[in-house]
């Protein structure tokens, strides 16, 4: 059973983006979870839609993705900005078949076969990024450790020049964590022309990596065109880097804010894979992931409309008190943990194993050479509905 109900409700805006960085996000989401689980949430200055925030009603609207769309977008976003221009064309906006079809070009990539097989090598990309921040001896965790680990990784994987890395590494950045809208759209077409140049380079002399699979695929008898390549280009660039980036980093804030399950998994480093998913259920790092109801549908007694937009609220479902014992205690032995951090069903995340990986080495790095990470300031989280966690952690690590 659901707590019972609280009342009064607290205010209820979760499109508020200073509610993730300077508020409680989870006093509405738990007040939603008890009395409304399926929220009728107004406009604002985006557009209204439909708010899920239990655990089992947003897995069983993941598994029916012939009622929910990924094809019309998956964030919220202004009326104003039109379609998302991946709509029906990328891994993430794409429904069946073509989504299928889509990853099924690059799924053998990301399979457990091939991740392992990488793993010598994603080890050591993570040993230099350490050994270069124990240089630094205070450094922003985020930016200098948690964001260079995938986006290496994913570089090589997808045959960027390792000269080019820095590069990319800098427009990232820009594009996902700077305040400007300027600044971040300026670097996010850089972004784009990169992967222009670069999957056209593939299409001619194509090599053993993702860029030239997706520039020499076949689909529906068709190469695909240089546009839906560079916009796959981009989101397996982003789904590769953003979200493991900040849910390394707000693992380790919490691993500092618990700092008694560190000592444990210390003291037990076979407790690694236990740790890794409850950073991701913890994190949850996915704020939010939308659909588009293509058939009228009912919830709860509450009827969903076509065309309405439902919006799964990830960190709520992976709070739920009917699911998880002690769903707000940090806890690196919980078991069993089956969160929804990277999705369900047809969208589970393509690159849910790759980043397990990462998180394991990053964190076993850390413990197997005994590194002492300490605050060296005060944290600042992002200010934003998409994904949440730090967006600077500035800490101080010194060799063990």
């Amino acid at each position: 059973m659901h707590n019972e109900p609280a009342d009064p409700a607290p205010p209820i805006n979760l499109v508020d983006p200073g509610l993730y960085s300077h508020g409680d996000p989870f006093v509405q989401w738990s007040w939603l979870r008890a009395n409304e689980p399926v929220y009728w949430h107004a406009p604002t200055e985006l557009p209204g839609f439909w708010a899920l925030t239990r655990y089992e009603d947003v897995r069983t609207a993941y598994r029916d993705a012939e009622t929910f769309s990924s094809a019309q977008g998956i964030l919220l976003r202004p009326d104003g900005h039109g379609a998302d221009p991946g709509g029906g064309r990328t891994l993430a906006l794409t429904d069946a078949p073509r989504h299928r079809q889509l990853r099924g070009l690059v799924d053998e990539w990301f399979a457990v076969r091939s991740v392992r097989a990488l793993e010598h090598e994603m080890a050591e990309i993570t040993r230099g990024i350490v050994d270069k921040a124990l240089d630094q001896g205070s450094c922003d965790f985020v930016a200098d450790v948690a964001a260079r680990v995938p986006l290496y990784v994913i570089c090589k994987m997808m045959g960027v020049p390792e000269s080019d890395w820095e590069y990319l590494y800098d427009l990232t950045s820009q594009a996902f964590a700077a305040g400007d809208p300027l600044t971040r759209r300026f670097a996010h077409l850089n972004i784009l022309g990169y992967f222009e140049t670069l999957q056209a380079e593939k299409a001619v002399r194509p090599a053993d990596d993702l860029v030239s699979v997706l520039a020499t695929a076949v689909v529906d008898g068709e190469r695909l065109s240089p546009d839906d390549v560079i916009l796959n280009c981009d989101n397996l660039l982003v789904g590769g880097t953003e979200n493991t980036r900040i849910a390394a980093a707000g693992g380790m804030l919490a691993f500092l804010g618990h700092p008694e399950q560190w000592r444990q998994l210390a003291a037990d480093p076979a407790l690694l894979p236990s740790a890794v998913e409850e950073v991701l259920r913890w994190t949850s790092t996915a704020t939010h992931i939308m659909r588009t109801a293509v058939r009228t549908t009912e919830i709860h007694g509450k009827k969903i409309e076509v065309g309405d937009r439902v919006v799964f609220w990830l960190p709520s479902a992976n709070r739920d008190e009917t699911v998880f014992d002690a769903p707000d205690s940090f806890t690196i032995t919980r078991k069993p943990n089956r969160h929804l951090a990277l999705g369900f069903g047809e969208h589970f995340c393509l690159g849910g194993m790759l980043a397990r990986v990462e998180l394991r080495l990053l964190y076993g790095e850390l413990l197997g050479r005994s590194v002492r990470v300490e605050l060296d300031g005060t944290p600042k989280l992002l200010d934003s509905i998409v994904v949440n966690g730090p967006e600077r952690l500035p800490v101080k690590l010194t060799a063990g």
